[in-house]
């Protein structure tokens, strides 16, 4: 029986093909997940994207998927109809740097039947890693619904800050600072799939 192949990590990735938008080209997706037109309170999600040493990644790659303002999600097993795909896709730069441009997330229901809070679904690519990483964003001006959130609530205590993208008052901007940290004191907090 021939063994099995060696395992390789995630990357080092194809920009030009993943993140086309910084070569001039468009993409299947981009940072932008909701235009002027999609309805909803606009948002920015911005951070970096950390070592274990609390080096930028620069080559790393975010994947989000959300629900729009009204908390429905562009699949099938929402029987509503979302305003908008919800997905998007942003690479980091020399800084570790990543933008999202979006709506803030209505609540959707959770496989328990309660409302989860507003949150953004994430996917970490990186190199080096030996597979990516799934991880949640929340905002730190949802406290009350932060607190019902079951998924958030199974998190330890002293970790659950990992989560939680925090409001800062910019002028034109509804702005969320959220880190990733792949290792280290402060690593984010990341699920299983």
């Amino acid at each position: 029986m021939p063994k099995q192949t060696p395992s390789q990590t995630v990357g080092p990735y194809f920009a030009y093909g993943l993140t086309p938008m910084g070569y001039g080209r468009p993409g299947i997706s981009t940072h932008r997940i909701a235009d002027d037109t999609v309805p909803g309170r606009h948002i920015v999600v911005t951070g970096r994207v950390l070592d274990g040493k609390g080096e930028p990644i620069s080559d790393g790659m975010l994947e989000v998927w959300q629900a729009d303002a009204q908390g429905r999600l562009a699949h099938p097993a929402d029987g509503r109809t979302a305003d908008f795909h919800g997905f998007g896709r942003a690479g980091t730069n020399d800084k570790g740097e990543y933008r999202f441009e979006t709506v803030k997330p209505g609540r959707v229901v959770g496989a328990d039947a309660r409302p989860q809070a507003p949150h953004l679904a994430v996917i970490v690519f990186a190199r080096g890693m030996p597979s990516h990483a799934y991880t949640r964003i929340y905002f730190s001006d949802e406290a009350e619904a932060n607190a019902e959130d079951a998924v958030l609530n199974a998190v330890e205590p002293g970790r659950r800050h990992t989560l939680i993208a925090t409001r800062e008052d910019t002028p034109g901007a509804n702005l969320y600072r959220f880190d990733v940290r792949l290792q280290g004191d402060e690593e984010t907090v990341f699920f299983d799939a």
